[in-house]
């Protein structure tokens, strides 16, 4: 994502409103977006779409962005949001037109989350604790999906360190059991 400091400053001058610094900023953060979007996504196009979705958001809301965190901080809650949202649309659309799928171009072995056996798996087990422990997402996204540190992840839930540790903890404890081929096993 080039050098952080860069992007943090771009990132404030984008949000005190200088137009050149926001188009500078989406330029350096595209690969990174792009790379964190594949990991909620299998298929690329889906992926690129959500990165889109993401640099459409940052476009519109940087001037939210008020530095107390860091803009990597804020910004991967913007990816997090925006693929799950993506893999929402992508759900309801297949219930609507059930089509034969042809699972080889969506199933790369090289693109399978740290913590799941498919990102398929992981999205759903997303879905299902957020309807039966919808405190227990934000933890594991932020730490497990977006790797953010502790601390970090801490501070972006809003929580104690020792709160967020706990429901990280029962989170990955939730989840476990509906992940397939789960490297947690």
């Amino acid at each position: 994502m080039g050098d952080a400091a860069d992007t943090e400053e771009l990132a404030r001058r984008a949000a005190a409103g200088d137009a050149a610094a926001l188009d500078a900023l989406l330029t350096c953060v595209r690969p990174d977006v792009v790379r964190r979007c594949a990991r909620f996504l299998p298929c690329r196009e889906d992926a690129e779409e959500a990165a889109q979705d993401v640099l459409l958001q940052v476009a519109r809301k940087i001037t939210t962005f008020q530095g107390r965190s860091r803009f990597s901080t804020w910004l991967y809650t913007v990816v997090a949001n925006c693929a799950r949202q993506k893999y929402r649309e992508l759900r309801r659309r297949a219930a609507e037109q059930p089509a034969a799928i042809d699972a080889s171009r969506y199933v790369d072995p090289r693109t399978t989350s740290v913590i799941a056996g498919s990102r398929i798996d992981l999205l759903e087990a997303l879905e299902r604790l957020e309807r039966e422990h919808p405190h227990l997402v934000a933890p594991l996204v932020y730490r497990d999906i977006c790797q953010l540190d502790y601390a970090e992840a801490a501070e972006r839930v809003g929580v104690p360190l020792g709160t967020l540790k706990s429901r990280l903890h029962e989170a990955r404890k939730q989840v476990r059991p509906w992940l397939s081929g789960s490297a947690w096993g």
